[in-house]
């Protein structure tokens, strides 16, 4: 078996009864461009997999969790949880940057701390553990590394996400609500990559970009947020 297949086993404290499962989870889109002769495929549909998983588990250990919490804060602070910075702060509590396939580009590119790229295989590894493990390990595995981040953020009392605090701070420090502005959209339909550009008025603050127009903004607002906290 693949060593580093091996390594991240140990560190996630779970063995896949097929590695080639787990392999998969692992490939971004970008190894794909440079390896054409293997024929394979990338990850994006473990992701579209884990996605709904988390989805669900969040909605339901929130549910539980916090029976006086109204369903607007419910619904608040479950965006926090599965948000892009959060998962990506997971992925690199697990060193999940480490293993993932990216093409020389995107590594040199600083690929492996990329928010995005490691919130999308932090998705896409919990796909595979449901279809190597079924629900219940998933579930364990999610308690493991989701539950401490729940309280931690359910105890800020403060449930925003990025989207909202940087309108917040930029309401704050200029009087203008911001905008985002869609500036690149790259691949085909099924496997796009979009570019987003965070504005106040006329002035481009930050931009971030994301498998959807969803995430491409909360990458801006997330880079935008720092460029204004730090002004």
């Amino acid at each position: 078996m693949n060593p580093q297949l091996v390594e991240l086993q140990t560190i996630i404290n779970l063995q896949f009864k097929k590695p080639k499962v787990l392999e998969q989870a692992l490939i971004h889109r970008s190894f794909l461009n440079e390896n054409k002769n293997l024929k394979l495929q990338s990850n994006e549909r473990y992701e579209f997999l884990g996605d709904a998983i988390l989805e669900f588990w969040a909605t339901k250990n929130l549910f539980k969790k916090f029976p006086k919490f109204t369903e607007g804060d419910l619904t608040n602070l479950r965006s926090l949880v599965v948000c892009t910075q959060n998962l990506a702060k997971i992925a690199n509590s697990i060193q999940l940057g480490k293993f993932v396939m990216l093409s020389h580009g995107e590594e040199s590119h600083g690929g492996r701390d990329n928010l995005s790229i490691l919130a999308d295989t932090f998705e896409s590894l919990i796909g595979a553990i449901f279809l190597d493990q079924g629900i219940r390990p998933v579930g364990k595995f999610l308690d493991q590394f989701l539950i401490p981040s729940i309280d931690e953020i359910s105890k800020a009392k403060v449930y925003k996400d990025a989207k909202s605090q940087f309108q917040e701070i930029a309401q704050s420090q200029r009087g203008i609500t911001p905008h985002y502005v869609t500036t690149k959209e790259v691949g085909p339909d099924h496997q796009k990559t979009f570019e987003v550009a965070a504005y106040i008025g006329d002035n481009l603050i930050a931009q971030g970009s994301g498998n959807s127009k969803q995430r491409a903004e909360e990458s801006a607002a997330i880079a935008a947020t720092k460029v204004l906290s730090n002004s």
